[in-house]
């Protein structure tokens, strides 16, 4: 058995751990860090909207040996706006010039045709409205929303509301990361972004849904038990989905990752950064929200009910007592499990044990 696989076996079983509820608000800092950076960035730099949303004309010319840096300064001196060019596979440009009205993108075709040594009729102009971009926003604001409303209603049928808390904060956590990734690294925003955005959220949903599942496993009857806290068994649970977590992520990640640095950095396909880029970074911030920020959180809302308080007293007391004999007075005590991360008595306790 390969290294990660045994690992991944004796986290499972609980002969291992790291304490990711424990130390949650280390998490939150840097989560709050995070965010912050990515609201500061959205509101100095903003979004570079595409053409879509912006409003403009797309010319694309017949095959020719012009430069696309040369294509792209006659452009600009003929619009008197910023062009995007891009060399398509059979040698033709395809010139993006957003802000154009109809009138302003025949005289720009016009020079075009000139300073490109093309014939005007051989430039084909798409002139894009801003209206319609208006229409695909709005569209994509809705279904954002009733996607939300859906996921919050399922959750607290299928689990409970504080699951559904949780997983609303994560999701909203995530694409605050990948739109403000967005607006630092000035990608242009395209309807494939949209796409992807609303694609990240499906996957960082799932990934959640797993954990919270072994998580409602675990914690059934759980007032019955006087050995863990909810928190312990949150992290235990946690602990057992964790490879499996981080074996989707990267798998999901490798082909994402070809289209991004691949096919939209070495082969010049930038017509794949729009979408590849909000995949790359959602994935990855989807599968860090639901390890570091959901189940902790879920773990805080629910230490706040009364029946896990009192849980918790009943926890400790018996810890105390067992101290103060000398005993052990819990599973991973008993069965030697070692707690990575864990600090303090209870860490002591069981590395006197192992010596």
């Amino acid at each position: 058995m390969s290294k990660l696989g045994n690992l991944g076996a004796r986290l499972h079983k609980g002969e291992v751990s790291y304490d990711f509820v424990g130390k949650r608000f280390i998490w939150y800092g840097v989560s709050v860090l995070i965010t912050i950076t990515a609201i500061v960035a959205l509101a100095v730099q903003g979004l570079n909207m595409g053409i879509e949303f912006k409003g403009g004309a797309v010319f694309t010319t017949p095959k020719t040996d012009v430069s696309v840096s040369k294509a792209q300064e006659a452009a600009e001196a003929a619009s008197g706006h910023d062009a995007i060019v891009q060399k398509l596979g059979n040698g033709t440009l395809r010139i993006q010039v957003s802000g154009l009205d109809t009138d302003q993108a025949n005289g720009v075709k016009t020079k075009l045709a000139a300073d490109l040594s093309v014939k005007e009729a051989d430039i084909n102009a798409d002139l894009v409205g801003p209206s319609w971009g208006e229409q695909i926003a709005n569209k994509a604001w809705t279904g954002l929303a009733v996607f939300m409303i859906l996921v919050v209603i399922y959750l607290a049928i299928a689990f409970e509301w504080r699951m559904a808390v949780a997983a609303l904060i994560a999701l909203i956590h995530d694409l605050t990361i990948t739109v403000g990734i967005y607006a630092l690294v000035g990608f242009e925003v395209t309807p494939g972004t949209v796409i992807g955005l609303l694609t990240i959220l499906g996957y960082s949903l799932y990934d959640t849904v797993v954990v919270f599942d072994g998580l409602k496993e675990a914690s059934k009857d759980i007032t019955k038990q006087n050995r863990y806290t909810y928190s312990e068994i949150a992290n235990r649970s946690l602990n057992g989905t964790l490879v499996r977590s981080i074996n989707t992520t990267v798998v999901a990640l490798l082909p994402v990752a070809g289209l991004l640095f691949i096919g939209g950095g070495f082969l010049g396909a930038g017509m794949l950064n729009d979408i590849s880029l909000s995949l790359f970074v959602g994935l990855a911030a989807g599968a860090y929200s639901s390890i570091f920020i959901a189940t902790p959180l879920v773990a805080d809302l629910k230490e706040r009910d009364p029946a896990m308080v009192a849980l918790r007293k009943r926890v400790l007391a018996k810890r105390a007592s067992a101290a103060a004999k000398g005993e052990s007075a819990g599973d991973e005590q008993e069965h030697g499990a070692e707690v990575v991360g864990q600090t303090g008595p209870a860490a002591g306790r069981a590395s006197g044990r192992r010596r």
